[in-house]
């Protein structure tokens, strides 16, 4: 029987077992270990059940609290672990997102896709933006492209930062203002290192074949609209959302993963210390003594760590991996009574431009986007700090980020100054977020291109091709995949013709 070592126990790693065991399960004579540093699984999908000093039980996600609607790697996963019954939709009577101005709160305004205004009167009415930068966005709808394509060539083959390609069609005010904590808020990345082909080639697509960002979102809209009609909700089916999870959270889907894979399988709490081929076959050391033997290799790790890793395997690959960048951050939840909030809690999350200098960077509340999050009396909130421009303050104290976001989302909400929160944790990303910059696709490239020569090597995870849980599954599976032909093993739902590369 083959056997396939995955290092990490994050949703790329889960994935890629989960992979390989569905290939045992089909008849291939294949399976597989998983090996993960810390103590618990699930990587950044981190979910506990906390209880205050009253003993009020809230659900808390200390990484990502969702997934999108229309990336369906997780929906297909859930069906097929058997908890789809549990993926719940995001709350959308409750949908609106309020952006820091000054000491304001200004709501988005409708029609506002990622950054782009598609409606005309909520673009003038708002004070989001000065009359001028109102001009200036519009201009895009006349401005010319940048350069036309030649045949074949693609958004990677005329990359540029995310800073570089808003202020050139829409202006300052609207990357200052929504486009840099929306759309680089996702990454924690600086605008003006932050590739767009490697993120969201989209905009750099709508803007070859519209001529325009605003027209090419009008007619996403239009498209978006159309299914809708065409397709209308099922009497009884469960409501639409962009955004959803799970009923008790997003560690659910790699607990999930885990038990389809079998715990047996999974040990935790133990680290590899060094990876290296013996003959046609690997040696996988690890911090507790053992010395592991298997056919294939799978590291689903950061990209700094799998660089550790692979100094012993290919010193090319070492050093690309190596030269992906990574930004800290950390994640404050948070609940308060409620009546110390204010009255209006209908809305999902708050972000704060970098031009406002404060540090925090978005804040969500989640027992307003999610139900059965927090009890009846008690508004449960999350804070979120870090960012390229801020990871000086990873450096204090759990109790000092608690009382940082504690002040701010008091000044925020224009709470009493003085309101505490009932219950409040911490959780640390240290070196957690890749930064995807200008050249990134051509360093993945070239990583993927060396380890097609190392038979039975696969990596894995958020470092290459997009930064979301579907892109982290879909990641390992690609992986499986790889070292699985390898060893002479072709899967039976690989034989389908593959979907393009999707990032972000």
């Amino acid at each position: 029987m083959k056997k396939v070592i995955i290092i990490g126990g994050g949703a790329a790693g889960l994935g890629a077992a989960y992979k390989v065991r569905r290939a045992a399960a089909a008849g291939a004579d294949v399976d597989c270990v998983v090996i993960e540093k810390d103590d618990r699984l699930g990587g950044k999908l981190a979910t506990d059940i906390l209880r205050d000093a009253e003993g009020c039980e809230y659900v808390v996600d200390g990484g990502s609290d969702a997934f999108v609607s229309g990336k369906p790697a997780i929906a297909r996963i859930a069906r097929m672990v058997g908890i789809a019954d549990e993926m719940v939709p995001a709350r959308e009577e409750n949908k609106k997102t309020l952006i820091v101005k000054g000491r304001r709160l200004v709501e988005m305004p409708d029609g506002i896709m990622m950054f782009a205004p598609t409606k005309l009167v909520p673009l003038a009415t708002t004070s989001l933006y000065s009359w001028s930068a109102k001009f200036r966005m519009a201009l895009d709808w006349f401005l010319p492209r940048k350069s036309v394509w030649a045949e074949g060539e693609t958004a990677q083959d005329h990359d540029e930062t995310l800073e570089s390609f808003v202020v050139r069609r829409m202006g300052r005010e609207s990357l200052d203002r929504l486009a840099e904590p929306l759309v680089g808020g996702v990454h924690a990345s600086d605008p003006g290192e932050m590739s767009l082909a490697a993120t969201f080639p989209n905009f750099l697509e709508m803007e070859q074949q519209f001529g325009s960002v605003i027209r090419g979102f009008l007619n996403e809209r239009k498209k978006r609209e159309e299914m809708r009609r065409k397709y209308p909700p099922k009497p009884g089916a469960k409501p639409w959302a962009f955004f959803n999870t799970f009923h008790r959270g997003m560690q659910r889907l790699t607990d999930g993963m885990a038990d389809a894979v079998g715990r047996e399988r999974i040990t935790t709490g133990v680290r590899v210390t060094s990876l290296e081929r013996s003959g046609d076959r690997w040696r996988v050391s690890l911090s507790d003594g053992q010395a592991l033997e298997a056919d294939a290799v799978i590291v689903a790790t950061e990209g700094w760590a799998a660089a550790e890793l692979a100094c012993g395997v290919d010193a090319e690959v070492a050093g690309l991996l190596a030269s992906i960048p990574y930004s800290s951050s950390a994640t404050v939840p948070m609940a308060f009574r409620a009546e110390d909030c204010p009255s209006d809690l209908k809305w999902f999350g708050i972000l704060s431009p970098m031009v406002e200098k404060r540090p925090l960077l978005a804040v969500t509340l989640s027992s307003s986007k999610w139900p059965d999050r927090a009890p009846e009396g008690r508004v449960l909130l999350r804070g979120f700090v870090g960012g390229p421009r801020n990871q000086h303050l990873l450096e204090k104290s759990d109790a000092e980020l608690i009382e940082t976001v504690r002040a701010q989302i008091v000044d925020l909400l224009k709470m009493d100054p003085d309101a505490q929160p009932v219950f409040a944790s911490v959780y640390r990303w240290n070196r957690g977020m890749p930064q995807y910059t200008l050249g990134h696709l051509d360093r993945v490239d070239e990583i993927e291109h060396r380890s097609t020569r190392i038979p039975g090597f696969a990596v894995a995870g958020g470092a290459y091709r997009g930064v979301g849980v579907p892109n982290c599954i879909e990641s390992g599976e690609r992986a499986v995949t790889k070292v699985l032909a390898d060893l002479g093993i072709v899967l039976e739902e690989d034989t389908a013709a593959a979907p393009g590369r999707r990032t972000h």
